[in-house]
């Protein structure tokens, strides 16, 4: 098993694809369980689940995402991307591998419990899990509980960092536009300005988290882009915005939405410009299922575990557990002698392979504890 879970992180690692089209990965990936003897069906445009029929018709299910990052690598390995500007940056090549590796495993053995294996595309948006759950797949598979692994280069190689709870903030997209009037810039009073406008609109945001969230509760109002203007001596009509929030509670998520929309309001009468914001919603936030953490903690060693502290990245994952009970955790890839340091999402990210191994080990354990097999 170990030399073939090495092939086959290496193989997907070298053929990055985005969002949900993945037409090398996801042949890759079909390929690899017809010749287990699988049939893949086809979900989510390019992704696949694998039903192994159980004597009962109530389903376990096990997830990996597919696609990749829009990163140029350069950690100069052998095995790197040969898409020039596309790198498995977050470890969705491994995620792939323990799945198939789990379902190398359970091939030709006999099942209690049915089990249902989800390659998901389009994790880094715009949201798979989302499109897998419309269509149907839970429900047509008596999917009960859901179960998911993301390696994380923040804590050390082959430990599992485990929460019960909000593990994951939910987060939403905003692309904001103000249209003030052209002028002169020695000449200021015959413009509006939609630079100041824009200035007092990210002050403003920025008291909503200091000052309309409970400061018990995290959030997060970011804004990562500001363009406009087109010399030192004109007054712009137009400045646009674009940023994200997060939250780990849904009553302060929308409170934040609706204070935005107050405060574009506001700014909008107090320097007589026009603002449009076109605010999505993305992500919902990944609540571990209390059950499924202890069981967890039971089927881990102490020593294999390390607790873990709630985290604003974003992930569908948590459309499955709004469906069913689901459990997520991270699987640490840090090995600062080997040089496996650098964060999700990095140009240089890299991770052992061996820890794939303890990721396929730890889904048969889930499934030997919740009586799985005949």
């Amino acid at each position: 098993m170990e030399n073939w879970v090495k092939q086959v992180r290496r193989d997907l690692h070298r053929i990055p694809e985005i969002g949900f089209d993945l037409d090398h990965t996801s042949k890759y990936v079909e390929d690899r369980l017809i010749e287990m003897g699988y049939t893949p069906i086809s979900t989510a445009k390019s992704g696949w689940i694998v039903v192994i029929e159980g004597e009962e018709s109530k389903a376990i299910a096990f997830r990996a995402d597919m696609d990749a990052l829009n990163v140029e690598e350069k950690t100069g390995a052998v095995f790197r991307s040969t898409h020039a500007g596309r790198m498995h940056a977050c470890g969705h090549d491994g995620h792939m591998t323990m799945l198939l590796g789990l379902a190398k495993s359970l091939v030709g053995r006999k099942l209690k419990k049915s089990v249902v294996l989800i390659f998901q595309p389009a994790e880094e948006g715009p949201g798979g899990a989302k499109l897998i759950v419309e269509e149907g797949v839970f429900a047509t598979h008596h999917i009960t509980k859901i179960f998911g692994i993301h390696l994380y280069p923040g804590m050390e190689e082959g430990k599992f960092g485990l929460l019960d709870g909000a593990m994951m903030a939910s987060n939403g997209e905003f692309d904001l536009e103000i249209q003030g009037k052209s002028a002169h810039g020695a000449q200021p009073h015959l413009g509006k300005d939609a630079i100041l406008a824009a200035s007092a609109l990210i002050q403003g945001y920025n008291t909503i988290v200091s000052r309309d969230i409970d400061p018990l509760i995290p959030g997060v109002v970011t804004i990562g882009t500001i363009t406009g203007g087109e010399a030192r001596n004109i007054i712009p009509q137009t400045v646009k915005l674009s940023g994200t929030i997060r939250s780990f509670d849904e009553d302060s998520y929308r409170l934040t939405k609706d204070r935005m929309l107050q405060i574009d309001h506001g700014v909008s009468l107090m320097y007589d410009v026009a603002i449009v914001n076109d605010l999505r919603d993305y992500y919902p936030p990944v609540v571990n299922d209390t059950e499924l953490y202890r069981l967890a903690k039971t089927v881990l060693k102490e020593e294999e575990t390390r607790p873990l502290k709630p985290m604003m990245f974003a992930e569908d994952f948590a459309f499955y557990q709004r469906v069913c009970q689901g459990l997520f955790v991270m699987l640490g890839t840090r090995n600062e002698a080997a040089g496996y340091i650098h964060p999700l999402h990095s140009c240089y990210f890299n991770f052992d392979e061996d820890v794939l191994l303890k990721g396929i080990d730890y889904y048969l354990r889930i499934a030997q504890a919740l009586d799985v097999f005949a």
